[in-house]
């Protein structure tokens, strides 16, 4: 299909430079589409860099679609759109083609499938994990970014952030069918709210991790994109499944880093801190847990760790991987081991200790398996949607594979589109506002929004806790809705009004759940219902 990009039409603007948001920006541009992509930060910065594990490929001989469906089903708890599994599934190794086209690195095996060494993580019944070592998102995404830096068809906007979604309320007029006409976005560094036209809008601005205390996610893990589609009156779904990644490294200089299910996938066992002769690193608990011990799925790891942690009243718990051997550790797992010893922690000769940590959000903007939102001209893609593919509990290493397989169904979505003619969009009006003195504001609100969410909406839930966490979101939401309408709009105080309105999503959504399943546990409700179906939640559009 070819498409030529009109002259004088405006772009599609991709709000989020990680893999999702690059995959559409390249897809379109190579096909002449002009793409503008926004990174509120650094391009380095986002997710997918950190992502350590790997990227789903069906490719080798003892695997099938059929297989990979059903690990995908096993792991989501009975919540998989199974439709969604498949397709993304059937597409697996046409993506990692295209990776490998784009100049990713991965581990070579001369006997693996595609020349690629494949590596097994929990929840899968076979090796189908493609990875460059244990840096395997830090080598996809700079390969995607080299290859977006030079296309004369993306333009990279450095520390700009979006505010909000340009739509039909804003041009003042009744329309028939609503409509995403582009966005308005912060220049960081100027300090300016400028208007960005669109022919689409692409949210893939990753998960709402940041709203916990403690989260493998970076900075800038605020759910922007998933409040901004809410204000704008799309649907959400599923937000109540926030995925505790069970193995964070506890470390008091340290605590965001990722331990890697991978290295659990290669022989590593988790211990309790219990040594004792014979087993100087303590006891091996996982087998009393689940018969799938260390590879069960993150959700039941994740809350037999809690579990035995609150029953011995230890503040972590050990990961074991010294039998594996100093040389394959640091052929296999260089980056987890030079972290660790730069720590004080030699793991080929003492364990690693670990937490779990709020990792992955399974729910967000729903869509379908082209990325179209609720909104026409509006688009998502990777961690900010439901597409129906993480059910309950995400598969490890699906995130990945998701971001490229429907990041291209998005792209020709939007080619194949009708463009319809942006009318002329009002200025962002900052007349009436002042710049704000009381930063102190938003630093308090943000680390007591942190530490709510943490103590009543964690690994293990109850009705009395979210209904305490409901009422205290409200209030925080009414302070930081009066403070945006008053003062001039900066990151912090954006990210804060995203992580507040999401906050509030993930805990109507568990309210809303009457039974436990995957990642949502509640003690009130601790049997799962034999038939259940998603959580969606669906609003009209407000001003604010």
């Amino acid at each position: 299909m070819q498409q030529v990009d009109p002259a004088g039409a405006p772009p599609v603007v991709v709000v989020g430079a990680g893999l999702a948001g690059l995959t559409v920006a390249l897809h379109l541009a190579s096909l002449g589409q002009r793409v503008t992509v926004l990174a509120k930060r650094s391009l380095g910065e986002g997710a997918t860099a950190w992502a350590q594990g790997g990227i789903v490929g069906v490719l080798g001989t003892d695997d099938s679609v059929e297989s990979h469906v059903r690990d995908t089903q096993d792991a989501g708890a009975g919540l998989v759109d199974e439709q969604a599994a498949r397709f993304i599934a059937e597409h697996s190794a046409e993506a990692i083609e295209w990776l490998v086209a784009q100049g990713v690195p991965f581990s070579p095996d001369p006997t693996g499938p595609l020349g690629l060494h494949l590596t097994r993580e929990g929840g899968h019944a076979v090796r189908r994990i493609a990875h460059a070592a244990d840096a395997t998102g830090k080598a996809i995404h700079e390969a995607l970014l080299t290859q977006a830096k030079a296309n004369p068809n993306v333009t990279l906007l450095e520390r700009w952030m979006a505010v909000d979604l340009i739509t039909s309320r804003h041009l003042k007029r009744e329309d028939p069918s609503p409509h995403c006409y582009g966005v308005y976005a912060l220049d960081i560094d100027q300090q300016r709210v400028e208007t960005l036209p669109a022919r689409a809008v692409v949210l893939a601005t990753g998960g709402v991790g940041k709203v916990y205390r403690y989260t493998t996610n970076p900075d800038t893990a605020t759910g922007d994109g998933i409040a901004m589609a809410w204000r704008a009156g799309c649907r959400v779904a599923n937000m109540e499944f926030i995925q505790f990644h069970p193995t964070c490294l506890y470390h008091p200089q340290e605590r965001s880093f990722l331990i890697t299910e991978a290295l659990r996938g290669e022989g590593a066992v988790l211990k309790l801190p219990n040594g004792q002769p014979g087993a100087p690193w303590g006891t091996r608990f996982m087998p009393a847990h689940d018969e799938r011990a260390e590879l069960a799925p993150r959700d039941i790891v994740a809350r037999a760790i809690d579990f035995e942690m609150k029953k011995h009243g230890v503040d972590h718990v050990w990961l074991d991987a010294t039998h594996l051997g100093e040389a394959f550790l640091k052929e296999h797992f260089p980056t987890i081991h030079a972290r660790c010893l730069s720590l004080g922690i030699d793991i080929a000769r003492q364990p690693i200790p670990v937490v779990p940590a709020a990792h992955y959000t399974c729910g967000g903007v729903a869509t379908d398996l082209s990325g179209r939102a609720d909104l026409a001209g509006l688009y998502a893609v990777g961690e900010a949607t439901y597409t129906g593919l993480h059910g309950a509990n995400r598969l490890a290493s699906n995130s990945l594979l998701e971001c490229v397989v429907i990041g291209r169904t998005c792209a020709e979505a939007i080619l194949a589109g009708t463009s319809v003619a942006t009318p002329p969009v009002p200025a962002w009006d900052e007349s009436l506002v002042e710049s704000a003195d009381e930063q102190v504001v938003i630093s308090h609100n943000w680390d007591e929004l942190r530490l709510l969410m943490w103590n009543y909406v964690g690994i293990v839930r109850t009705t009395k806790r979210l209904e305490r966490a409901l009422h205290r979101i409200k209030l925080l939401r009414t302070e930081i809705d009066d403070y945006y309408a008053n003062f001039r709009v900066t990151r912090d105080l954006l990210e804060l009004r995203n992580l507040v309105g999401c906050a509030e999503l993930i805990v109507r959504s568990a309210l809303k759940r009457h039974e436990s399943r995957g990642l949502h546990f509640s003690r009130d409700f601790p049997h799962t219902l034999p038939v259940s179906f998603p959580t969606v939640l669906t609003r009209r559009a407000r001003s604010a």
